[in-house]
């Protein structure tokens, strides 16, 4: 007898709230819903906040510049950052490839003089394999490991297949040139 009235509650509870709704009960995916004055499935227009928000994030992707990172015959390809150091680069890399001879350092980076200050914004940083940085405004830094330090993000290398393998253990010349 308890269970009967608790399922007449439920079901008069439930009739209250479709009710409410305006005749619409959700199937849980909002592009659908269910109409039950006209016992039709109806589909509503796609959210405009949502498409507004995916198209931004598209046109993020591909206003994102990218360069080539060569070491020795082997190309990488690195995603600039959105920043005023990395946007002073890819000037420099607009007028030609940018040749550096880097060092090895530490056993984690290699470091190169880059001949020109770019605009600094040093922030507390943990580098990981990939990442490509400012270091005191003049030198570029490419990890292969780890390390924190304050630094400048310009980039990042998308894909480290190989990456360790193509820097070594000893000095390097890295090219860096703009991608179409």
């Amino acid at each position: 007898m308890r269970r009967r009235w608790i399922a007449a509650i439920y079901l008069a509870l439930a009739a209250s709230l479709a009710a409410c709704a305006g005749g619409q009960a959700s199937l849980g995916d909002t592009s659908k819903t269910w109409d039950s004055r006209s016992a039709q499935q109806t589909t509503t227009a796609p959210d405009p906040i949502v498409q507004i928000e995916n198209a931004s994030i598209r046109e993020e992707a591909e206003q994102s510049m990218h360069m080539d990172v060569q070491v020795g015959g082997q190309h990488f390809t690195a995603t600039l950052e959105d920043n005023g150091a990395a946007e002073a680069l890819a000037e420099m890399l607009e007028k030609g490839p940018v040749v550096i001879a880097m060092r090895d350092y530490g056993g984690f980076e290699k470091v190169g003089d880059l001949g020109v200050s770019l605009p600094a914004s040093d922030t507390p940083t943990t580098a990981q394999a990939g990442d490509i940085v400012l270091y005191s405004g003049d030198q570029i830094v490419v990890f292969y490991g780890s390390n924190a330090w304050n630094y400048t993000r310009l980039g990042k290398i998308d894909n480290l297949d190989g990456w360790d393998r193509a820097l070594g253990s000893g000095d390097v010349t890295l090219t860096f040139a703009l991608t179409e």
